[in-house]
């Protein structure tokens, strides 16, 4: 990977041992940032480490919502880099699918705190160790699926909803300081998401306007500029990236 001279600046990126997140951590590193990259397996961190660049990236394992594990991602990163500019809040979970009258109300909780929950964790750990004194800017990889309903995915729309109005929150408390954005891609070819397409993928993509599926890397080229001086008087909004699909469904 073909990296820009040190930027100086610093980026925690949740779950980013592989797809989008790997992707956003990517797509910083390149640009010449240092990243802090999260997740649950550390094989997997130590490798997507390796990957971004020793020199450039440090991962820590752990849960995503639990409070201790983000308290040590961002101490961590403050011992290594010295400051935390940027928060990716791209760790999610969607263990469920089929209609939310028929949810287990245990699973729910646990698709909130995963989703929602860990997103104002790392957020309130970072204000609190750089942002608040220094500026800086957050992104929250939402869905479209918090903008509409979507059939079988209804627990994971509705927490991502919640993660678009914790968004227009945070944008508003950390105001002027922190810039506070959201992204809501459709589809992106990632494991996480192979159940919507896999075997299926071109009667999937077509009804698209694209006629494609998302990659990661169009999801991280998006969060890249949001966490950027380009967007310095971006703050509250949710970029849809969604190869069009909106304007099929008549909700653009």
């Amino acid at each position: 990977m073909t990296t820009q001279p040190d930027s100086g600046r610093v980026a925690i990126v949740t779950g980013a041992s592989r797809g989008i997140g790997y992707g956003i951590a990517e797509a910083l590193v390149a640009r010449g940032d240092r990243v802090c990259v999260t997740g649950r397996n550390e094989d997997a961190l130590k490798e997507a480490v390796e990957r971004l660049g020793a020199d450039r990236a440090i991962g820590v394992a752990g849960k995503a919502h639990d409070e201790a594990h983000q308290a040590e991602a961002v101490a961590r990163t403050m011992e290594a880099f010295g400051r935390v500019d940027f928060l990716a809040n791209n760790a999610g979970t969607n263990p469920v699918f089929g209609p939310i009258a028929e949810l287990d109300l245990a699973v729910a909780r646990k698709v909130y705190e995963t989703n929602v929950i860990s997103a104002l964790g790392f957020a309130q750990q970072t204000w609190k160790a750089w942002q608040k004194e220094n500026g800086g800017a957050i992104v929250n990889v939402a869905s479209v699926a918090g903008l509409a309903p979507s059939p079988f995915i209804g627990a994971y729309g509705m927490s991502k909803a919640a993660l678009i109005n914790l968004t227009l929150q945070l944008a508003s408390e950390l105001a002027p300081g922190v810039r506070v954005n959201a992204i809501a891609p459709a589809v992106v070819k990632t494991k996480f998401a192979a159940t919507l397409y896999e075997g299926r993928e071109e009667e999937a993509a077509a009804g698209y306007p694209l006629k494609r599926l998302g990659v990661p890397e169009d999801v991280a080229g998006a969060a890249a500029f949001l966490l950027s001086d380009q967007a310095s008087w971006i703050t509250g909004q949710t970029l849809v990236v969604d190869g069009g699909l909106f304007l099929q469904a008549g909700v653009a």
